[in-house]
């Protein structure tokens, strides 16, 4: 400890060093807490990430501790053969997944999303293996590259959502609400809670209980949620039922039961929470799956309900599916944006492929 204060006295560009990542930690901290429901947040992590990992090695590598020096270099190298070995197994993980699905669950497109990607990444190894545009003429070859131009675009922006995902599970939870919104699911047979739906009211009850064992106010449940077509009763009023069968006083319960997505779910709770509490300066959570927290909260802000989300437990088999799905829908929702990166790709590997055509490059 005394030789690092050492090395901090003496130099000086490691005290610079050290204040650049101090900077990107408290930048991404003060994000973070200010908004978690910000995509960028994601990018500011892995800024600041990225700075602790060189400030670690400078300081460690600095400290000439062989044994130090030894334990980290072995760290780093088990880590990079980790990734790597995720990677080059990775489709073994989705195929395996898929057929858990596929034994579990309903034989749905939706259900069958990680077969695709296993699939698709033992197309893309026996291309790269195989080599056969290797003959084409050079500007062919770099046009062909496009496609992985823009795979690469995706698998960065698909890092940075389960980067935003992640973080959103911890986000702080303060036992002072209002109103504990309880997003609806499809009920089975039309009229009951599916288990997935109980362990959402499940988790708004606990959350309840658990802010008046600290001594404050019970918080009321919105209930939020429409009638399907193929459903007998709305998703507000089955979930509802369950509530007061699992003890939760009716009147401590409010129903919002014209939504049809989730961004109607969270419209739709606010005029319900405003209408209630005279004003809109309430405190809420709202409850979902752990993995499609995130992506309501985006739906929540969009819709401009200030609340952040409370993730109960699914199941680790489902997890792959799910989180696919949320990224497209997350993708998809600022598509505009992705579009114009996605053109700008292309765009750039043809005019790189005009160049090398027109011989300006070499």
């Amino acid at each position: 400890m005394i030789r690092i204060f050492e090395i901090l006295n003496q130099n000086r560009s490691f005290i610079i060093l050290s204040l650049i990542m101090l900077t990107s930690f408290a930048v991404f901290l003060i994000s973070w807490l200010k908004e978690p429901r910000r995509l960028l947040n994601g990018i500011l992590f892995t800024i600041f990430l990225l700075m602790l990992g060189v400030w670690l090695t400078v300081m460690i590598l600095s400290t000439s501790i062989r044994p130090l020096i030894l334990a980290y270099e072995i760290i780093i190298v088990l880590f990079i053969a980790a990734i790597t070995l995720m990677a080059a197994f990775s489709w073994l993980f989705f195929l395996w997944n898929a057929y858990i699905v596929w034994k579990r669950e309903s034989h749905t497109l939706s259900n069958l999303l990680t077969l695709f990607i296993g699939i698709g990444i033992i197309v893309i190894w026996l291309i790269a293996l195989i080599g056969p545009f290797r003959n084409l003429p050079s500007w062919v070859r770099i046009l062909l590259y496009a496609p992985t131009g823009v795979l690469d675009y995706l698998l960065f922006v698909a890092y940075d959502f389960l980067v935003n995902l992640t973080l959103y599970q911890i986000v702080p939870r303060q036992y002072d609400q209002d109103y504990l919104i309880v997003l609806g699911a499809g009920l089975s047979h039309g009229e009951t809670v599916t288990p997935l739906l109980a362990s959402r009211i499940n988790r708004a009850i606990e959350y309840a209980q658990k802010q008046v064992t600290k001594g404050r106010k019970m918080p009321k449940l919105i209930m939020s949620g429409g009638k399907g077509g193929d459903e007998k009763v709305s998703e507000a009023q089955a979930m509802t039922e369950y509530a007061i069968a699992r003890g939760i006083e009716p009147n401590q319960i409010l129903l919002e039961d014209r939504s049809k997505n989730t961004f109607q779910n969270m419209k739709f709770s606010a005029q319900v929470a405003a209408k209630d509490f005279g004003s809109k300066d309430y405190r809420a959570k709202f409850f979902s799956n752990n993995y499609h927290i995130f992506r309501a909260s985006l739906y929540a802000k969009a819709a401009g309900l200030n609340a952040n989300g409370v993730g109960c437990y699914t199941r680790f088999y489902f997890l792959p599916n799910a989180i696919v799905r949320e990224f497209a829908a997350v993708l998809l929702l600022k598509k505009k944006r992705h579009i114009v990166a996605i053109l700008l790709i292309i765009l750039f590997f043809i005019i790189y492929a005009l160049f090398d055509l027109t011989g300006l490059i070499h």
